[in-house]
């Protein structure tokens, strides 16, 4: 019974998460276009903060997107021959892997905080005319770094003892898998 509630609420989750970072997009594009069109169209429309706030969006949408990436096992690594040892060892291997990409993006978070601080406390200013608060963009760092710290936590706790070697290989992801596309095991 307690896995309904949980996987609406991964299912939340995801769609929240996408959801951000499809917004982050359109508006990254959004901004794109006006400034090509202040470029080439017409002059008057242009602004000296576009290529400024593109890149501000597009960061904090990559680093919401990873969060996405660990849920879906799609960061790179070299895994061919992880791919050729047996389920079990895959296992053993993606535990350690989560474990030290945990101690990763809990120094992301800590030293991400550390730079938004900073820059608060300096009140550190983007050096165009928009003289955004930087502490604004570099809070992307921690938010990222905690969004993928909590899928290494779910992806631990389900290789450590939700495995099944049947839907749980390297290189697939370990959600969800639906019925028709699960291969059986054979042994």
């Amino acid at each position: 019974m307690p896995k309904k509630p949980i996987g609406r609420c991964m299912r939340a989750w995801d769609a929240l998460e996408r959801l951000t970072v499809g917004l982050l997009g359109c508006a990254a594009l959004g901004v794109g276009l006006w400034q090509i069109a202040g470029r080439y169209i017409n002059p008057s429309l242009g602004s000296g903060w576009g290529d400024e706030i593109i890149v501000y969006l597009i960061i904090w949408a990559l680093m919401i997107v990873s969060s996405q990436l660990v849920h879906r096992d799609g960061h790179v690594r070299p895994d061919l021959v992880l791919r050729l040892l047996p389920a079990d060892a895959q296992r053993w291997l993606e535990v350690f892997n989560c474990l030290v990409a945990l101690a990763f993006c809990g120094g992301l978070v800590w030293y991400g905080w550390t730079i938004v601080d900073t820059a608060r406390m300096l009140d550190e200013r983007s050096y165009t005319g928009l003289d955004f608060p930087m502490w604004v963009y570099d809070l992307s760092l921690p938010i990222g770094g905690a969004l993928m710290f909590n899928r290494y936590v779910v992806r631990l706790v389900r290789f450590l003892w939700q495995f099944d070697p049947a839907t749980m290989r390297v290189g697939g992801a370990i959600h969800e898998t639906p019925a028709h596309l699960v291969v059986p095991a054979t042994r």
